[in-house]
């Protein structure tokens, strides 16, 4: 039988790229990277197998969709990386004495592990409070939402003068020390300064001490008064910020803090709304038709649902096709299909004569028919 396959080509140097945008609702993400930051905090970093561009506002928040023991968990973190890097995010977790969910993740996530992600969502952001001066102020792994800010201003070369204090235990539990003092060495409107509660026995450090309190910040920022101040961290942390702040008669309009705490009811809500949408989805597809896509090589094969990406399968089998873009513009995922017929949504990654000859690319090619892939 000779194989067909439907191609879209893009009309000029100027199309744009077959791709969605991220919105508040469920979506199913891969974790892609583990990242050990400090002996207690780990990165994760998600993407989806169909090229999604995760636009979230620098500050906000999604909710995981988690089984853990039997049991449905939700549980909200927030973004950590920057919406300058579309097409991942990231979130930063501590691991903490009796933490169920932190701990589970720490434990048991690993990547290429697949989960449900709900959101973004969240009020505190920078990108809703414009100013060209900003105070940052971080506790412990409170810093990552502000952190998401300052990636941002430094990515997007914004005209923003930034402070950033950040006050942690002790020096091996400074959260992105290396990037922050990164930032700061590039730009000169980054002013960074870190303030360490207690030293330890083999950790130098020749920074602030103690706690943040007026004396510091008056040392630090000066002119604290005139900026727009971002606040997270533990609540005695945010408390005694915002009883100096008030003590010393900053305009509290211009104070924005985001808490950590339980996820709020309104998304616990939601988000078991859009679960159960899901199931019944899933229930509703069970007799829709599927194909098989078989890796002749590995001798492997999966069922697949129309509008999967061969690279999904792939992924779900653990076979490993090299992928950069994730849009169909680089060819790094190139494979060569022997059988059955695809939709393949390109960018200009691979040629007419490549497609002629059977070739596509397994990140944008999604199945019309059973399919054999040479892998």
């Amino acid at each position: 039988m000779t194989s067909v396959t439907e191609v879209t080509e893009p009309s000029s140097h100027f199309n744009p790229l077959n791709t969605r945008v991220w919105a508040n609702g469920r979506h199913l993400v891969r974790c892609v990277r583990i990242i050990q930051e400090t002996w207690d905090v780990k990165t994760f970093c998600f993407n989806a197998e169909q090229s999604i561009m995760f636009f979230f506002k620098p500050g906000q928040f999604v909710t995981l969709e988690l089984e853990i023991d039997g049991e449905q968990v939700m549980r909200s973190y927030t973004i950590s990386s920057s919406p300058s890097v579309p097409y991942s995010f990231s979130i930063t977790v501590k691991r903490v004495p009796g933490g169920h969910v932190s701990n589970w993740l720490h434990d048991n996530l690993s990547e290429h592990d697949e989960l449900a992600v709900h959101g973004p969502v969240g009020n505190f952001n920078c990108m809703d409070y414009p100013s060209e001066k900003v105070l940052l102020l971080s506790g412990g792994v409170g810093i990552t939402p502000l952190m998401s800010m300052a990636r941002w201003y430094f990515d997007t070369n914004a005209d923003v003068d930034m402070a950033f204090i950040h006050s942690a235990r002790a020096p091996k539990d400074i959260i992105f020390q290396r990037e922050l003092e990164h930032m700061c060495s590039r730009v000169p409107n980054f002013n960074l300064s870190v303030i360490c509660e207690r030293t330890e026995i083999g950790h130098a450090w020749n920074g602030y001490r103690g706690y943040l309190d007026h004396a510091k910040l008056e040392m630090i920022a000066p002119d604290y008064q005139s900026r727009r101040i971002f606040c997270c961290g533990p609540t005695p942390y945010m408390r005694a910020i915002k009883n100096l702040l008030i003590e010393n008669g900053f305009d509290m309009s211009k104070y924005h803090e985001e808490s950590f705490g339980a996820t709020p009811a309104d998304v616990t809500e939601d988000v078991l709304e859009q679960a159960e949408i899901a199931v019944k989805q899933a229930e509703d597809i069970k007799d829709a038709d599927t194909y098989t896509v078989d890796f002749t090589t590995s001798g492997m094969s999966v069922q697949i649902l129309p509008g999967e990406t061969v690279h999904a399968a792939a992924s779900r089998l653990g076979l490993n096709i090299p992928k950069a873009c994730g849009v169909g513009i680089c060819g790094t995922c190139k494979v060569l299909k022997t059988r059955g017929e695809v939709d393949v949504q390109h960018n200009g990654g691979i040629t007419e004569e490549d497609l002629t000859e059977g070739y596509i690319l397994s990140c944008c090619s999604t199945p019309l028919s059973d399919l054999s892939i040479d892998g």
